[in-house]
């Protein structure tokens, strides 16, 4: 028997069937680690006809959460979640999961034939050998989007990536279930996942970080309502950036104007030491690849360059 063998499931149910988790074949799914994450994938396989059956979950604020958006699942211990599903879904932090994956075996968790995905976005399957050693079936489902905690986190995953990793027996069963919650499937190799998720926290976290400090230096500069001044530029930078590439690159480094870009340095050197730092480092990068494109010619990214070491 091929111990990658997934237990069979169903086709998403049809439209005007009463419940589709009334369907054979439905997995019965456990989730832990009920915080933003585990609470909308679980929210998300249950419309799809699969029963959450049970949950574990740490604090007041994830067990309030579990109960608003999992209410038929029971609130216990993460070995008895085991116990009690065909599908585990492992949704706790990065660090915590490969202690998770070895305390489950530890301590008897039976998951032998049993489906066990995390949805780290660092780790693809090695993560869970402990698991997979123990007869587990591992998969790694990473939904590329961010969690608020807020009710509509659910609807947010239709059309999104996930970032898949899985033993070749069971990319199958990672497509649909990916599938299902509405998503997008998009195979990772395992060593690549860690360059995948620096991608994706540099390009999502540090955007977050930009435009509040942007913000912060327009409400220094005397603008009242900084995010409706940037809404419009940082959409349109956005859309150009995804549609051209380096193409899409405007502003004084593109034109070589090192005089603007000394303005700023000066004047961030006054009120946002820190931020100085960022912008000298982002400036940098943006005119080695501007010249590395020929956006730039030579003797204006030397000035440039000049500026920015100083």
């Amino acid at each position: 028997m091929d111990p990658f063998a997934p237990p069979p499931f169903g086709a998403p149910a049809d439209l005007g069937e009463p419940d589709p988790r009334d369907r054979p074949a439905r997995l019965a799914v456990g989730v832990v680690g009920a915080g933003r994450v585990g609470t909308a994938l679980g929210e998300a396989l249950d419309r799809a006809g699969h029963r959450v059956v049970a949950a574990s979950a740490v604090s007041e604020q994830s067990r309030r959460r579990a109960a608003e958006r999992l209410p038929d699942a029971a609130l216990t211990s993460p070995q008895e979640v085991v116990a009690a599903a065909d599908l585990v879904l492992l949704t706790v932090p990065d660090d915590a999961l490969a202690e998770l994956a070895g305390g489950l075996v530890a301590t008897g968790a039976d998951v032998a034939g049993k489906l066990v995905a995390h949805t780290s976005g660092r780790y693809g399957t090695a993560v869970l050998n402990p698991l997979t050693r123990a007869g587990g079936l591992p998969l790694a489902l990473h939904p590329v989007m961010t969690f608020t905690g807020r009710p509509d986190d659910t609807g947010r995953l239709s059309g999104v990536s996930f970032g898949v990793t899985a033993p070749d027996p069971l990319r199958p069963v990672a497509e649909a279930l990916v599938l299902e919650m509405g998503g997008e499937p998009v195979w990772i190799a395992e060593d690549r996942r860690a360059l995948y998720h620096a991608a994706l926290a540099g390009g999502a976290n540090h955007l977050v970080t930009l435009v509040v400090e942007a913000m912060d230096l327009l409400r220094a500069a005397g603008v009242g309502e900084p995010g409706r001044m940037l809404g419009p530029l940082l959409g349109a930078s956005l859309d150009n950036a995804l549609r051209l590439g380096l193409d899409g690159l405007t502003g004084p480094v593109a034109r070589g104007d090192a005089g603007t870009v000394a303005d700023h340095v000066a004047e961030l050197a006054r009120v946002s030491p820190e931020g100085l730092r960022a912008y000298v480092a982002l400036a940098r990068l943006t005119a080695d690849r501007a010249l590395a494109a020929g956006l730039l010619k030579p003797e204006d990214a030397e000035r440039l360059l000049e500026v920015l070491a100083d």
